[in-house]
């Protein structure tokens, strides 16, 4: 199913079950959906719960508005753009609001990641690597090209007092936990979870300052440094710790949480919207 119809398919379901909740029945289940289709459910959601704001979604920003926004907060930021039509484009694209001065703000932006096929190998029999007679496969580094999309969302929201970067891991290389997985034949399979050869965990890590992961960080946090303070933008990294798939339902409703929080952010930024609606 293609991702439009996959999303046009979700949003009437919300409509028709009149909830979040009610899309998600077993015919929900059977669909691998993408972190983008959930993207546009979550608009919609947001759309219904603040009818009163506008909001937009969309799958990228160019390197010249990056640039722009940078190039505000100082003249020196933001002077150097080699690929005119250069931009970065985030797996489930950009949510943004539109604040009481006509501005389009960010509320969330999301990526969803998978990477390590080890359980799904070893419950079918594959055995893997060069000689097809390992039972596991060595970590590869693909995940750490997410960097690079966070590091530009915050170059462009530098000037925010929120972080609104979600990245949503699954698969083996990714396990909080040690986890058993039989054979066919069997043959029982540990997985451990702190192994060098399997973990990518801590390449990602740093996007988040090494605090708690499935935690929402939206809300910058601000350290005092002598003299001075530093404001951390920290992306809030969710992971399936036990190698299982993410639940659509789950997914959205972390995508919500951290919308909400940003809406929190700019509350006196889109308050005049906000109370002109419950004057109404």
């Amino acid at each position: 199913m293609g991702k439009k119809n996959q999303s046009k398919r979700l949003t009437t379901q919300h409509k028709e079950s009149q909830g979040v909740i009610g899309i998600f029945g077993e015919e929900a289940q059977l669909h691998d959906l993408e972190v983008s289709n959930i993207s546009h459910l979550a608009i919609d959601v947001l759309k219904q719960e603040f009818p009163q704001l506008s909001f937009r979604y969309r799958q990228s920003i160019s390197k010249k508005e990056i640039n722009e926004s940078l190039h505000k907060i100082d003249e020196e930021l933001g002077q150097t753009l080699f690929v005119s039509d250069s931009k970065i484009k985030p797996d489930g694209g950009i949510i943004e609001v539109k604040d009481d001065s006509g501005f389009w703000r960010v509320i969330l932006v999301s990526e969803a990641k998978h990477q390590g096929k080890d359980i799904e190998n070893i419950k079918q029999g594959k055995l893997v690597g060069k000689s097809s007679n390992q039972d596991l496969m060595v970590a590869g580094n693909a995940i750490e090209r997410a960097h690079k999309n966070i590091a530009e969302i915050a170059n462009f929201m530098l000037s925010e007092a929120y972080f609104p970067y979600v990245l949503f891991l699954e698969g083996s290389n990714f396990l909080t936990q040690d986890v058993s997985v039989t054979r066919p034949d069997g043959r029982v399979v540990n997985l451990v979870h702190n192994s060098g050869a399997l973990n990518r965990l801590d390449r990602l890590t740093a996007a988040n300052y090494g605090m708690q992961i499935n935690k929402n960080v939206c809300k910058n946090k601000i350290i005092a440094n002598d003299d001075y303070s530093i404001m951390l933008q920290a992306t809030s990294i969710y992971t399936q710790g036990d190698g299982k798939h993410w639940q659509e339902k789950e997914m959205l409703n972390i995508m919500l949480e951290i919308a909400r929080t940003s809406l929190q952010m700019l509350g006196r930024d889109i308050f005049n919207q906000l109370t002109a609606s419950k004057k109404e």
